[in-house]
């Protein structure tokens, strides 16, 4: 009988708590035989570390999958995190959105968050390269040759960085001429806070028309000669 009573109570600890698995493990025994390093891991601080990387709500089955725990063992710790952040006064919270986890920074603090952002937003970008995307958002497609000559200054290191930072892409190639036309992207639109070009502010008569812009050179530049031919013109800001 005393052999037999540890086993029974575990099979009776393990239907209170919701459980369906056949096999019952000890958690003193640690993970089962064969169980790979991820498996023994500490689950919370395994969860913060997964989570911090995610970028889209993470459900606690793919979760409990990647960690080889218990869906609902993963479940209990996601909501013991979520708790202890908040009793903590954290600067971030854990949040359970459509159906799936994620770090979010907490309410409380949205005024420092926002600062920090737009205080990059102003740092990350040239006063050129802010005029080079100007011409893009309202003449695009529009080709780096184009850009160059409603600026007045060559843009071609000021274009390789609005590519590299996602801000522009390219859209094609300009029939007459072959070159690269380029637009700006959905994530312009999201730092710019926009749900749509057609909310681009209304400056576009401002800018010249492609008739007043002089034609392209055979090499696929621009001439500065014709809007503004004094020599600061043609060197970049």
């Amino acid at each position: 009988m005393s052999d037999t009573a540890p086993a029974a109570e575990t099979y009776e600890v393990q239907e209170a708590a919701g459980e369906t698995d056949d096999v019952v493990q000890d958690p003193a025994a640690g993970p089962p035989a064969g169980a790979s390093a991820v498996a023994e891991l500490d689950l919370k601080p395994a969860l913060e570390a997964v989570l911090m990387v995610v970028d889209e709500p993470a459900t606690a089955e793919h979760l409990a999958k990647v960690l080889e725990r218990r869906p609902r063992e993963v479940s209990d710790a996601l909501r013991e995190l979520a708790d202890e952040y908040t009793a903590q006064g954290r600067g971030f919270e854990l949040r359970l959105v459509a159906g799936g986890w994620r770090f979010y920074t907490r309410g409380d603090y949205a005024d420092a968050v926002e600062r920090f952002v737009l205080d990059g937003q102003q740092s990350r970008l040239t006063q050129a390269a802010l005029e080079t995307l100007a011409v893009v958002a309202y003449r695009q497609p529009v080709s780096r040759s184009r850009v160059s000559a409603v600026r007045g200054v060559n843009c071609d290191g000021v274009m390789r960085t609005l590519l590299q930072r996602g801000l522009v892409e390219e859209a094609g190639t300009e029939p007459e001429t072959g070159a690269i036309l380029y637009r700006t992207t959905h994530y312009f639109l999201e730092r710019m806070g926009l749900r749509g070009l057609d909310e681009l502010p209304e400056l576009a008569p401002f800018l010249p028309e492609a008739e007043a812009v002089e034609g392209e050179s055979p090499e696929g530049m621009p001439s500065f000669e014709v809007d503004d031919p004094s020599p600061h013109s043609q060197t970049e800001h």
